[in-house]
């Protein structure tokens, strides 16, 4: 049985993400995510008006006159969130922790998936798959999703997102839409990052809070790193302390934009201090670019 407090947290998520994907996300997310789901039908002849980009040369050539391919559109695809669920993510120093997010982010996108009749499902891991939720298309599976990244009690502390990136492509064998949501405190998943970013269609939302980003300009703390569980005092007034961490974290997201930009992933960067609707409607209008060059 859920607590009072989970279910207000549901019932929360389950109205803000219902009045975004009404007022804003529904029309772009069938924009952007079914131009992956198209299959060639047929060629036909040329008529005017027609997208230049989708003329068949061979046919073209043998024919003597122009023809153009057509596709057929998917009615319906796998979207998989891919959800970190380790300790690091129940950090937050403002309103919300990262876990909180991740919730919310994957009911946004969720909702808006079954509005486009697609099947959503879950695959939450640690250094570990710590549960799999197959895909399927109605609201109380959805809320269902929310409720194990708010409640769920996960086995182990620390992260693998290789370990995850296998498990989802040994299941997958045919394109998924993936959502991989994490705050990618982890190594060594470069191949398999680019292996599944080939296979499917990839989307790293990369989840931050402006904390790990800036550290207080003063004083003593006691710091437990949340997947270890090491306790260690810090003098955040020493300079070398300071200049260790800030060096460390900008060779860890230099990792990242490399990992991200070789495995021609899409990225989505959110962090807990702002709203992300932003966010996701850049994202949105970037990949229709991309879609529309595309075809």
């Amino acid at each position: 049985m859920l607590n009072s407090e989970i279910l207000s947290k549901i019932k929360k998520i389950e109205l803000r993400s219902k009045k975004l994907v009404d007022d804003v996300f529904s029309g772009k997310y069938h924009s952007v995510f079914k131009g992956q789901g198209l299959e060639f039908s047929e060629v036909r002849e040329y008529a005017p008006g027609d997208d230049i980009r989708r003329i068949s040369w061979n046919v073209t050539a043998r024919r003597d006159r122009p023809y153009v391919k057509k596709y057929d559109e998917e009615r319906e695809q796998t979207v998989m969130f891919v959800a970190d669920l380790s300790a690091s993510g129940h950090f937050g120093s403002k309103d919300i922790t990262k876990n909180e997010l991740i919730a919310e982010l994957t009911s946004v996108l969720a909702f808006s998936a079954l509005k486009n009749n697609d099947r959503a499902g879950l695959l939450a891991f640690t250094d570990i798959v710590e549960k799999y939720i197959k895909p399927k298309k109605n609201k109380k599976h959805i809320l269902k999703l929310i409720d194990i990244i708010l409640s769920y009690k996960p086995q182990n502390k620390k992260t693998n997102i290789e370990n995850a990136l296998r498990y989802l492509n040994k299941l997958y064998k045919r394109k998924a839409l993936v959502f991989l949501i994490s705050d990618f405190y982890d190594r060594n998943f470069d191949k398999l990052l680019k292996v599944t970013s080939k296979r499917h269609d990839l989307v790293c939302v990369k989840i931050s809070d402006p904390k790990e980003q800036k550290l207080p300009s003063k004083g003593i703390f006691t710091i437990e790193d949340a997947e270890t569980g090491a306790v260690f005092n810090v003098d955040l007034s020493s300079y070398n302390v300071r200049n260790e961490y800030y060096k460390n974290l900008k060779e860890h997201n230099d990792y990242l934009n490399n990992i991200f930009k070789t495995s021609k992933s899409d990225v989505i960067d959110i962090s807990t201090d702002k709203p992300y609707i932003f966010e996701l409607i850049k994202f949105f209008k970037n990949r229709e670019k991309k879609v529309l060059k595309h075809y």
